[in-house]
């Protein structure tokens, strides 16, 4: 029970990230993306029982979560400020399918047919999401290839590190940790420097503490204590979560095309599971 729990906490936490994303817009992404993890990285020392050198973790796998946390994040945000919000949050949610799709290359399984079938399903949810993008007539945006980047680092991510099963759930603290402090010193280097109201601190601490923190040490204690496939399960609900959370935010309605393609990327993911 506390496993399904803790899955469904970061279920709830990620859904709010494009929502907190956009709100946070007129921030550029590297110090979006630096500060939330760098207030992310502090859930990691209770953990540690306050003792930093149980922090430490090996170069390689440092780098990896480096890879996963920070390219994900810029590419995502990077999207929700160049593209539709909702379409682009929604083929950001591929990422449940290419980890099955990904995994043959990763875990020296076989891809069948059921996997191709899913992977169609799965780009044509993508491609039903983008065209409700637009006003009246589709208009191609670079945002959609920063979210389907940030789908393919985030599988790409998720495979390599469930390799690294002699690490505790405190090292992703120091992975958002070197993450923060790479994309705020990227911020100064690359992007103009910006006011941020009180506001906005508070929702930047909000953001470190829920889907740039607490949602990844949530998710790890529920992979390595529960059945990871079970718990994988759960995360096919965040994509209609989160859109539905976004829409409402907006101020918008929810129109039928989006629940089409949320239906088309979580059917073609569920499909894809049954033969891993």
């Amino acid at each position: 029970m506390k496993n399904d729990l803790a899955a469904l906490g970061a279920v709830l936490l990620w859904s709010s990230l494009a929502v907190l994303g956009v709100t946070l817009g007129n921030i550029p992404p590297l110090l979006l993306t630096g500060l939330g993890l760098l207030f992310g990285s502090l859930l990691a020392i209770p953990g540690a029982k306050f003792q930093l050198t149980k922090l430490k973790v090996p170069a390689k796998a440092l780098l990896i979560g480096v890879y996963g946390l920070l390219g994900y994040h810029l590419a995502l945000f990077a999207a929700f400020q160049t593209a539709p919000a909702v379409s682009a949050n929604l083929v950001n949610y591929l990422w449940p399918l290419l980890i099955v799709l990904l995994a043959p290359w990763f875990q020296k399984q076989t891809l069948k047919p059921i996997h191709v079938l899913a992977g169609a399903m799965g780009f044509s949810g993508a491609a039903v999401a983008i065209l409700s993008g637009g006003d009246s007539q589709f208009q191609f945006s670079i945002g959609y290839v920063f979210a389907l980047i940030a789908a393919i680092i985030w599988a790409t991510y998720s495979l390599l590190s469930s390799r690294l099963t002699d690490l505790g759930t405190a090292s992703i603290g120091s992975y958002a940790f070197v993450s923060g402090l790479i994309a705020v010193a990227l911020h100064f280097i690359l992007e103009e420097p910006v006011a941020i109201t009180a506001q906005e601190w508070l929702l930047l601490v909000l953001l470190g503490l829920g889907p740039l923190g607490g949602a990844f040490y949530l998710w790890d204690y529920a992979l390595k204590h529960g059945n990871p496939q079970r718990i994988g399960l759960l995360s096919f609900a965040t994509p209609v979560l989160s859109t539905t959370f976004l829409v409402l935010a907006q101020g918008g309605q929810v129109r039928a095309e989006i629940f089409v393609a949320a239906a088309l990327i979580i059917g073609a993911a569920l499909l894809g599971r049954r033969v891993r």
